[in-house]
């Protein structure tokens, strides 16, 4: 059985699977690229500006703004272009850039949650609907007769609607969890990086603020 049997046979509900298939692996794919370029470059660019801003801020600054196409570069970079903030305010621009990379980071979310959400309605659905047109023709009288042999087949072929959608749903899903997961642990990340960022940015801080006091206020 080909794939156009396979559509023809599995009812009117196959064609929105089919839509709703083309959706997800749209969005598993884009998702997938974005996160191979992250993870390929993630852990150089956050080492390169941590390590630089141990001896030279603004050359950290630099390197942050320039790796402004990465996640981790925009979260790092929202808060060293402030013109000396003070600590507090740059926690605040820290966290702020956190979540809306990782707001950002969850595109895709609604789509593949709308598909695995979906798909198993369409394929039951698509059943029910090859069963009504499969029995509605027998009477009881003919049960267990020759006019009754192609009821068995049509049931069959009502069943693929339903394990088209379950398939759709399974593979979507799986891919769902994966992208959570990498979710999650680029909240860590961030978390673990910024606390980094920031420590270095308070000591930095306490120099420049010791220095600008008077020598009686010391």
């Amino acid at each position: 059985m080909n794939i156009i049997e396979l559509f023809q046979k599995g009812g009117v509900t196959m064609l929105p699977l089919f839509v709703l298939s083309i959706l997800s692996l749209g969005a598993i794919i884009e998702r997938s690229w974005f996160w191979f370029n992250v993870l390929n470059k993630e852990k150089e660019v956050a080492g390169r500006i941590l390590e630089t801003s141990r001896r030279d801020w603004e050359s950290a600054v630099e390197i942050a703004r320039q790796s402004y196409d990465q996640p981790i570069g925009r979260f790092l970079y929202a808060p060293m272009r402030l013109k000396n903030p003070d600590p507090e305010l740059f926690r605040l621009a820290l966290e702020s850039s956190a979540d809306e990379e990782i707001a950002s980071m969850r595109r895709g979310d609604k789509i593949l949650e709308a598909v695995i959400a979906l798909s198993p309605l369409l394929g039951l659905l698509g059943t029910v609907i090859g069963l009504i047109l499969s029995l509605r023709s027998i009477r009881i009288g003919d049960i267990g007769t020759a006019s009754t042999a192609g009821v068995t087949t049509g049931i069959g072929e009502a069943l693929i609607s339903t394990a088209t959608g379950l398939v759709v749903a399974i593979f979507s899903l799986a891919f769902y969890r994966i992208f959570q997961g990498l979710i999650f642990n680029q909240a860590k990340i961030f978390r673990r990086t910024g606390n980094d960022l920031e420590l270095l940015y308070r000591q930095k801080w306490q120099i420049t603020h010791d220095q600008a006091l008077p020598p009686n206020d010391l």
